[in-house]
């Protein structure tokens, strides 16, 4: 099984930068927000706000979310919009890879 890692490591010319996975998880929150029909599930045991980040040894990120969706909105649509613009925003504000987005579809909300 692979280790995972609780901070992405980026050397530098005069040293690292880490950033935790709370980070990480707070950058996929803002972006599922802005995603129309998608809200977060909060109320999972053993998951921080309904966000799990695993870093790799090599960097890349997995991210697995479980989400409500707005009653009138299409599951597949809202689940794909998810996955887009959280993978974008997180490659975008870390510079790190992320090799898969789950969304977990948990419920649907009014």
């Amino acid at each position: 099984m692979a280790d995972y890692k609780r901070y992405i490591t980026h050397t530098q010319e005069n040293g690292n930068v880490m950033i935790s996975e709370d980070v990480v998880a707070a950058i996929a929150e803002h972006a599922l927000n802005e995603v129309e029909g998608a809200a977060l599930l909060r109320d999972i045991k053993n998951w921080n706000k309904g966000i799990k980040i695993l870093i790799a040894e090599d960097n890349s990120v997995a991210i697995s979310m479980n989400i409500t969706v707005t009653f009138g909105h299409s599951v597949v649509e809202v689940a794909a919009a998810a996955q887009k613009a959280v993978s974008a925003s997180v490659e975008n504000r870390t510079g790190v890879k992320v090799s898969e987005v789950n969304v977990n579809i948990c419920g649907i909300a009014k």
